[in-house]
């Protein structure tokens, strides 16, 4: 018995250490556009349907973001994490020396990349879209920019793994699993 209560204090100590960070919103709309992107980037030569689906999807997700970045929980809003480009240049600078600050939202650079992602995508799903009406069928700029935009959106997803790779390093925090969770811990300590 002594076991169990000391399991459930310690479970109790751990939790109080922990504070929602993303929403259960925000982490399906990531895990979702990963997944809808994946799908759309393979199927792009090779299923025409398949891909067209996958491109209206994001759009739609990429709408709800927008919307959700405006009306959403605290961390999920544009105004928590969009900072001057003084700022964000700052904590790079802080970074790349190690003695960047530990924010429980999005860091200064990690909300300069949501910025750039959904740019990025909303280029390729308005190119995408643009591609299959009768102004723009078969116009070989729209064909260009829209795999241009895509080629841009794949180099910003590996910046922004890398970046959650680092981060995650460097505040000693397993940032993947907070978006899966939700959770974050409160303190530096």
């Amino acid at each position: 018995m002594t076991v169990s209560k000391t399991t459930t204090l310690a479970d109790r100590e751990t939790r109080s250490a922990l504070v929602r960070v993303w929403d259960i919103a925000i982490r399906l709309f990531h895990w979702s556009l990963v997944c809808a992107f994946a799908v759309a980037w393979i199927s792009g030569d090779e299923w025409d349907r398949v891909h067209e689906i996958s491109g209206y999807f994001i759009a739609g997700l990429l709408g709800f973001r927008i919307i959700w970045g405006l009306i959403g929980s605290k961390y999920a809003r544009f105004s928590q994490f969009i900072y001057k480009p003084s700022t964000v240049q700052n904590y790079l600078r802080d970074s790349l020396t190690r003695k960047a600050k530990r924010y429980l939202g999005h860091n200064p650079l990690g909300g300069a990349m949501v910025i750039a992602l959904i740019l990025a995508l909303i280029a390729v799903t308005a190119s995408g879209i643009a591609m299959t009406s009768d102004q723009f069928w078969g116009v070989e700029w729209v064909g260009e920019l829209h795999e241009a935009t895509a080629n841009i959106t794949l180099v910003l997803i590996a910046l922004h793994i890398a970046g959650v790779i680092f981060a995650s390093f460097e505040h000693k925090e397993n940032l993947v699993r907070a978006m899966i969770t939700g959770f974050k811990r409160q303190s530096t300590e």
